[in-house]
């Protein structure tokens, strides 16, 4: 389980100027709609920005806290 301020706080360490939404869609804290708008993603393509992302989320991903990530991401 993960709660959004911590979620928020791993994307911000790869992308500080990053605008964050979250949804939890289930209610376990473990399955989200993320939605980042970032400048950082200028010049990348969608599947980099997502790679980007996916990175910052590693750890959390990797040890089971987010089991489910729906990702979209923009350029501001």
């Amino acid at each position: 389980m993960i709660t959004p301020p911590q979620i928020v706080a791993l994307i911000r360490r790869a992308l500080p100027d990053a605008r964050v939404e979250l949804t939890d869609r289930t209610g376990t804290l473990d399955h989200y709609n993320v939605s980042v708008a970032s400048k950082g993603f200028e010049g990348m393509t969608r599947i980099d920005q997502h790679r980007v992302v996916y990175q910052a989320l590693g750890e959390a991903l990797k040890d089971g806290r987010l089991h489910a990530v729906e990702l979209k991401t923009q350029v501001t």
